[in-house]
């Protein structure tokens, strides 16, 4: 056979795609559908990398952070700037206080002039939020005009809440990290992340995880109407075809098919592309112009599908005996072999054993032993529900009608059935096989803040000079609030430059004070020291709380800035207390306790306010009545809600990334179901209408669809627990990490997995009731 022979038939087979009437229009739209949502998602998929580069240099060119000791001097060109972050509900809201000291002082991205006192520019979603009437909370924190918006290039995501307000008086309160001065936009000093081999092996696992599923759905799309083509194919074997050319125009149709699904990919992408910038998962936002494929990874898309689509059709003619007077396929079909079967998850298992035991102390995990092994284990899903699949329904016996419809069907074509559960198979299994990984190294990445959630819930920080006391009323007057612990706060040395030995002091009434020491007896005046605490530990309090002891607020060290000398005198009526209960980071208070007619006016300036507050959770928005109170005291004063934990940011953002790729990827599986549902049906349409025309009850067959697609989903469920577990404790095993199975998380992962294809069979119901009539028996 020459190439030019072989050619021929390919295109052939194209023409056979688009010019076969009505039916080979139909299929090859169907197909293209299905492999145009695959190819969707992959371009997606390539983009991501960009849109992750996009969203962290939006970020860095944006710093307003210095991580310089000493404050940069004021000049023409300075701007003073204060982080004035929100939380609203559960959003984070990015705000900056900005004060330009010259004419040629630095604009932030996306800003056209800076706004001034009682101005504000706000991002076109909190603009959204503030004028409707959810955001009325936050608006009584933010009375500033609105004047303008931020652009694009100032943001790093479309819905992300942020906001520059103009300010005056910043330069005043220059403090390291919170209120500083700076020349220019953007991150001074990168910071090169540290590599992490257990995150860099999540990452492997997620992406593979992730597009496998997509992988198979594209493979099962270029089989959509298998059982016509091959009646068409025996019509060329008639005319005096071979085998080999009906082959070869098996695959021109599959071709064509491909080709028109990469457009309508292309299609699918951009109209995704647009939606994705109105769209916010798992408070994740990009622009559309952040999600730009890698060249190289969509022509590689381009070419693999069109390849991978005639591949899959001559591997699936195989087993097809195409000859002139029909298609051997209704006979018995020979029974699938198990043995080729098993070498592919066991391969795969062969490929992750040497990385077994590593853990995060023998460097990088392997990334194509891992890839490699990850997706042999999930092809392995894809090979041996087939054969589970076959083994199983050959064993069903007898039951009611609609059973034994659904039974039998399966009998003439479980691979059929298989493959339109294959991709929610492989998805699931993966799922299960993250989601032990995820609960297992959960522990690794979370650590305790030391906070007592159950004493205090919020904690308000009020900058120097702010009158606790008149603060805490306020904050007693907030609805929702139970409890107020309110202290002044600051630290004492022995010297006003470069101590070498001090500690900290507390102003607060005697019941605040009672919550961090266990006092004597207390009334307005005392003045106590803590001995024994964890805080001071190498301290000898007993010679820093010397009476008539000279000791110094607020001391400065050398490369900081210089502070005005505060002394205050140790008092000779001192008295001393015990630690008590840890209120803040799991450390004990320990150093100087102070009532408020102990505390000279000097010291006042010096310190720093605290408000721990106890609120009732019950109370609509408590935590935003709490803030906006606040923000009443000094728009400058910070809010923190507590929390018992924390995680790392890289896992946090790794598993972000895998709620919304996998968000994506069941919208696939939906949308792909129930095509391929669709063109069953469309294939079943005269033996319906047949059935129906005998008297069959409409009831009954729809039952028996429901079963057809119940008893594969059943067993694919159940091998993709059985290899998701293995999967699971496989990786487990790799990062070092006691083996424990998450059954909360693995039926999680089933449910929702059959909950899609549930959806998808009900959702076909309404075309199935109007395909079941006997007008669907007339032909032309």
């Amino acid at each position: 056979m020459s190439m030019r022979q072989g050619a021929a038939d390919l295109m052939l087979g194209v023409r056979f795609a688009f010019t076969g009437g009505r039916e080979g229009w139909t299929r090859a739209v169907l197909t293209a559908v299905g492999v145009g949502l695959g190819v969707a998602l992959l371009l997606l998929t390539t983009a991501v990398p960009n849109a992750l580069a996009a969203r962290h240099d939006r970020e860095a060119a944006r710093s307003d952070v210095t991580f310089a000791t000493d404050p940069m001097p004021k000049a023409d060109d300075t701007l003073v700037i204060a982080d004035v972050d929100e939380d609203f509900r559960d959003d984070e809201v990015r705000g900056r206080a900005l004060e330009p000291e010259g004419p040629r002082a630095p604009l932030p991205p996306g800003v056209e002039k800076f706004p001034a006192v009682g101005e504000m520019v706000v991002s076109p979603a909190l603009k959204e939020l503030l004028d409707s009437g959810s955001g009325a909370l936050l608006r009584e924190r933010l009375p500033d005009r609105i004047v303008g918006t931020i652009a694009e290039e100032g943001l790093i995501g479309s819905a992300e809440l942020a906001y520059y307000r103009g300010a005056e008086g910043l330069a005043e309160h220059l403090t390291a990290g919170r209120i500083e001065r700076i020349d220019r936009f953007g991150d001074p000093m990168p910071a090169e992340e540290q590599s992490d081999p257990v995150l860099l092996l999540l990452v492997l696992v997620v992406f593979v995880v992730l597009l496998m599923p997509v992988a198979v759905f594209i493979a099962a799309a270029v089989r959509f109407g298998g059982e016509r083509r091959d009646r068409r194919l025996a019509a060329l074997r008639l005319v005096g075809s071979d085998r080999r050319m009906t082959r070869r125009i098996a695959a021109g149709e599959a071709l064509a098919g491909a080709v028109l699904g990469l457009v309508f990919g292309v299609g699918f992408f951009l109209v995704g592309r647009q939606l994705a910038g109105n769209a916010e998962v798992f408070r994740i936002s990009v622009f559309p112009s952040y999600l730009d494929p890698s060249p190289l990874l969509a022509l590689l898309v381009a070419v693999a599908v069109p390849a991978a689509a005639v591949l899959v059709t001559l591997f699936a003619l195989r087993g097809v005996v195409i000859e002139p007077l029909g298609v051997v396929r209704s006979g018995r079909p020979a029974r699938r072999r198990l043995w080729w079967r098993l070498l592919l998850p066991l391969a795969g298992l062969a490929m992750l054993y040497p990385m077994i035991g590593n853990g995060r102390d023998n460097g990088d995990f392997n990334q194509y032993l891992v890839t490699g092994g990850v997706v042999l284990l999930l092809v392995g899903v894809t090979a041996l529900l087939p054969w589970v699949v076959e083994s199983v329904v050959a064993r069903l016996g007898s039951g009611g009608v609609a059973w034994q419809l659904a039974v039998r069907r399966l009998q003439l074509s479980s691979g059929t059935a298989a493959r339109m559960v294959n991709g929610i198979a492989v998805a699931v299994a993966g799922a299960i096989a993250l989601q032990m990984l995820f609960a297992g190294v959960d522990d690794d990445y979370t650590r305790s803040t030391g906070q007592d959630v159950s004493r205090v819930q919020m904690e308000a920080q009020l900058p120097s000079g702010i009158p606790i006391g008149p603060a805490a009323e306020k904050f007693r007057g907030t609805k929702g609030v139970e409890a107020v612990y309110a202290f002044s706060e600051g630290y004492l040395g022995d010297r006003a430059h470069d101590p070498e030995h001090g500690s900290t002091i507390t102003v607060g009434d005697c019941a605040s004070l009672r919550e961090v020491a266990r006092l004597p007896s207390c009334a307005d005046g005392d003045v106590f020291a803590v001995h024994g605490a964890e805080w001071d530990m190498g301290e000898d309090m007993t010679k820093l709380a010397a009476p008539g002891r000279k000791l110094y607020v607020d001391p400065s060290y050398e490369g900081g800035p210089e502070h005005p000398e505060t002394a205050w005198t140790v008092p000779r009526n001192i008295r001393a207390a015990k630690p008590g209960p840890e209120l803040v980071g799991g450390i004990d208070t320990g150093g100087f306790l102070l009532t408020p007619k102990a505390v000279p006016d000097a010291l006042r300036p010096a310190l720093d306010g605290h408000a721990y507050l106890k609120v009732d959770a019950s109370v609509p928005d408590v935590h935003d009545l709490v803030r906006n109170t606040t923000t009443s005291i000094d728009p400058l004063a910070d809010t923190v809600t507590w929390a018992a934990t924390e995680r790392t940011d890289r896992f946090d953002a790794i598993r972000t990334g895998l709620f919304v790729g996998a968000a994506c990827v069941l919208a696939l599986i939906g949308a792909s179901l129930l095509v391929s549902q669709l063109e069953q049906l469309r294939e079943r349409k005269k033996l319906l209408s047949a059935l129906v025309a005998f008297g069959t009850r409409r009831r009954t067959l729809s039952l028996s669809v429901l079963w057809q697609t119940a008893i594969p989903i059943v067993l694919g469920l159940l091998l993709a627990c059985a290899v998701g577990l293995t999967l699971g404790t496989v990786l487990l095993k790799m990062t070092g990490t006691p083996v424990r199975v998450d059954w909360t998380g693995v039926l999680s992962m089933t449910g929702i997995g059959a909950a899609v294809v549930l959806t998808v069979t009900l959702c076909s119901l309404p075309p199935l009731l109007r395909l079941m009539r006997p007008e669907g028996l007339r032909t032309e």
